[in-house]
């Protein structure tokens, strides 16, 4: 059964039966219908609470309605949700975005979801890789790392003078090169990152919430993207943004230690958890004894006025408003300074890496989700959607143009040149929508995204072998750049585009090299030969051989080389496969 602790402003929906409009502490919030299936994720805002399952399904509660949660209607796997103060948006495995947006705060939502995505004028820029809501519009970041947005601008949200947008009903281009947009489902301000760590920012700064500094502070809107200065050193992690204030992650990259994440605040000085009287304009770190040396933040979420934090210590903090009880301190007065409540156990000596934390307008919830396991299936599909790592390129039909990576292609179909002669040819007659179709299923060699696609390529393309050998032969290609390891006078190669795909951490880490053909790491002598051979294997397969015997010491070793490698943040499931054939192995 899922765990799920919910606290805050209990109507409109009534999560938890018979209990008071303001709940005052995590209460247990059990699914009537969904307690079989695993949280991914949990988004509430103004018309709706959201929650995404594992599985790509997702049901939301209305507000103004007492019926069972309702399924939402989407045929393609849902990836990311966001339910805000004016609109509801969903991410689908295939880079599409539909969403339900209003511009004004006193007219409904539309009844269905429209693909906003397909609404980009660039038809080569329609895949979505993310998206941000802000309370009346919807900012998308494409594959080729574009930042759109579609809603309102009455607050120069969209980046343009106000006077001359009012508000667009199709994603309009607000900037090019973009690799992280940060805004809140009850904000009216918007931050962008680009490739070089430079931070851009637009909307309302009444508060001082876009961190512009003292000299910005009669400014109500920011009427264009205007890059902010005296950026906290590091590297910018998250920022989410409430209705008037900002809170911003950053990590310490010094090399040395441990990398250290601290928190950073501006805007409205009854939120910020800076314990001033007065607003503040420049983002200023968020000092408490709650935050030891050795404690670390693992996740974080900002709600309309109030702030949840969980850290490596197990320790919940809190601060900001608190009119319904959403702070979970048993009582309903705000907190201008962090302060830490109790943290129920959701599971039993479960890793406190699988809690998670949700905040809304003026609710809160604490979630058991250990994150998704990506198949090397889907990590290949998302690989050819990454323009950074495309370098061959095939033109559709339509003459639009379609890229993948040429050495993942030729890992999967062989390095003859005909068969890339003869995917040229199949594709040159392809429609876009079906290129892309034709590269998920060469990726996954999964028949189910197009059938009639898979048997004309099949015999064509020689499709055959397991996506799991294909990339375990990758090591042997001399130009793949390896990341190695040296360990007890041994060297283990690891393909450098295998780590960046399995592990976001490593994926950021990676974009930025760019010289030298590797990367080494020092000796990791605490792993045993044969713990170290299960990690390798199980990065290129995600399986353990049969003829594997496991022990506890080897599950005790290996917990320490997931962290070392710092896969434990999107391959969980090695816990779960190596555990269970102990147990097998144990019953045998």
């Amino acid at each position: 059964m899922n765990d799920c602790l919910f606290f805050g402003w209990n109507n409109d929906p009534k999560f938890i039966k018979n209990e008071s409009n303001k709940i005052t502490k995590p209460t247990q919030f059990k699914f009537e219908n969904e307690n079989e299936k695993q949280i991914k994720q949990i988004s509430t805002g103004n018309y709706s609470t959201i929650f995404l399952f594992k599985n790509g399904k997702a049901i939301q509660y209305l507000k103004n309605s007492n019926e069972k949660p309702q399924k939402i209607q989407i045929e393609e796997n849902i990836q990311k949700v966001i339910a805000g103060d004016n609109n509801e948006a969903i991410l689908t495995s295939e880079g599409n975005l539909f969403a339900k947006i209003s511009t004004n705060q006193f007219l409904k939502l539309p009844n269905e979801f429209i693909n906003i995505s397909s609404l980009i004028e660039d038809t080569n820029d329609r895949i979505i890789e993310d998206f941000v809501c802000s309370a009346f519009a919807i900012y998308l970041l494409t594959s080729n790392q574009n930042a759109y947005g579609i809603g309102s601008n009455r607050n120069c949200e969209l980046g343009f003078d106000s006077e001359i947008l009012k508000k667009t009903e199709k994603p309009i281009l607000m900037m090019k090169n973009v690799s992280k947009i940060f805004s809140g489902s009850f904000s009216k301000h918007v931050f962008l990152l680009n490739s070089n760590q430079e931070l851009f920012g637009s909307g309302s700064n009444y508060h001082g919430q876009l961190g512009l500094g003292e000299s910005r502070k009669k400014e109500i809107n920011i009427q264009k993207l205007t890059k902010i200065q005296n950026i906290p050193k590091g590297k910018i992690i998250d920022i989410k943004c409430g209705h008037a204030h900002s809170i911003m992650l950053i990590e310490n990259e010094n090399q040395n230690q441990n990398p250290k994440r601290k928190l950073y605040s501006c805007g409205n000085w009854e939120f910020n958890g800076l314990g001033k009287t007065e607003d503040t304009y420049e983002f200023t770190e968020i000092k408490s004894s709650l935050f030891e040396n050795d404690d670390n933040i693992l996740d974080f979420s900002v709600g309309n006025e109030h702030t949840l934090i969980l850290t490596s210590n197990s320790k919940l903090i809190t601060f900001g408003g608190n009119w319904y009880g959403q702070l979970g301190t048993g009582d309903t007065k705000k907190q201008t300074i962090p302060i830490q409540i109790e943290l129920p156990k959701l599971r039993f000596n479960e890793d406190i890496y699988n809690y998670h934390i949700s905040c809304g307008d003026y609710k809160s919830f604490i979630y058991y989700s250990p994150p998704s396991f990506s198949n090397l299936e889907e990590d290949l599909i998302k690989l050819f959607k990454r323009k950074e790592f495309c370098n061959i390129s095939f033109k559709t039909e339509n003459e639009e143009i379609i890229s993948a990576h040429k050495l993942i292609l030729e890992t999967i179909i062989g390095q003859d040149e005909n068969q890339n002669e003869k995917l040229k040819e199949i594709i040159s007659n392809k429609s876009i929508k079906e290129s892309n179709q034709i590269f998920e299923i060469i990726y996954s060699n999964n028949f189910k995204i197009n059938p009639k696609l898979y048997e004309e390529i099949e015999i064509d393309m020689n499709l055959f072998g397991s996506i799991e050998e294909k990339m375990k032969e990758l090591i042997e290609f001399e130009e793949v750049k390896d990341i190695i390891i040296e360990r007890k006078e041994k060297q283990y190669k690891f393909p450098k585009l295998i780590l960046i795909m399995r592990s976001e951490l490593y994926r950021e880490k990676f974009l930025s090299v760019t010289e030298g053909d590797s990367t080494k790491f020092t000796d990791y002598s605490e792993l045993s030969d044969k713990s170290f051979q299960i990690l390798e294997y199980w990065i290129y397969s995600n399986q353990i051989k049969e003829e594997i015997q496991i022990t506890q010491e080897i599950i005790n070793e290996i917990q320490k080389g997931i962290d070392y490698f710092q896969l434990n943040q999107t391959n969980p499931n090695l816990f779960d496969l190596l555990i269970n054939k102990f147990k097998n192995q144990n019953q045998n």
